[in-house]
């Protein structure tokens, strides 16, 4: 129900995860074949005195030192803020607000629900079941609108399809009670001791 970019994180996942693997490939080749190790105690010195050219071929009027310094200096920090920016991104959605509607009937004026008050009202009607051993609800920006997520960690020998109808059922009286039908993901999870697999339902 967020707006983590998925398809961005898989793809940089995928690249990084390549690169890690041919790092971790040659480093593998080179510890454990003879002929690799030779080559790289050939090539490298060339290779070293290569970089040393080029940084002396890029030195900066007046100075030793290459202009090349900086540039990776500045690209470094536009990766980092490029980070930060990848990083506020992810999971974004969550709101407080369930219900903003304009009321033009009689008093004009806004309607609005606070998304604390499904929230508490789901979470201490759910934890009074002996079924379930914690809640967690929140409210999301969807498409269509706004959405509840539920997450039900059940107990240990409880049967999920019955924990998920009850939820269901307490998600429909809420939805009477507030006069208007929310889109609502009931989410059961496994706890830390108890693996049970996990259900979603939408509804």
């Amino acid at each position: 129900m967020n707006r983590t970019p998925r398809t961005l994180n898989r793809i940089l996942l995928g690249v990084g995860g390549l690169l890690l693997l041919a790092v971790g490939s040659g480093l593998v080749l080179l510890s454990t074949s003879a002929a690799a190790a030779s080559w790289w105690q050939d090539t490298a010195p060339s290779l070293v005195a290569k970089a040393g050219r080029v940084l002396e071929g890029t030195a900066m009027p007046g100075q030793s030192q290459s202009w090349l310094w900086p540039l990776l200096a500045l690209l470094t920090a536009v990766t980092a803020v490029l980070l930060v920016f990848w990083i506020a991104a992810q999971g974004r959605g969550r709101v407080d607000t369930l219900v903003s509607e304009y009321d033009d009937d009689g008093a004009p004026g806004r309607i609005a629900v606070s998304g604390a008050v499904p929230e508490q009202a789901l979470r201490a009607a759910l934890q009074q079941d002996p079924d379930v051993m914690s809640v967690a609800v929140s409210t999301w920006e969807l498409r269509s609108g706004t959405g509840l997520r539920v997450r039900i960690t059940p107990r240990q020998g409880a049967a999920p399809h019955l924990v998920a109808a009850d939820a269901t059922n307490l998600v429909d009286a809420l939805d009477s009670a507030l006069g208007r039908s929310s889109t609502v993901l009931i989410t059961l999870e496994a706890g830390r001791r108890y693996r049970l697999g996990r259900e979603d339902r939408v509804r």
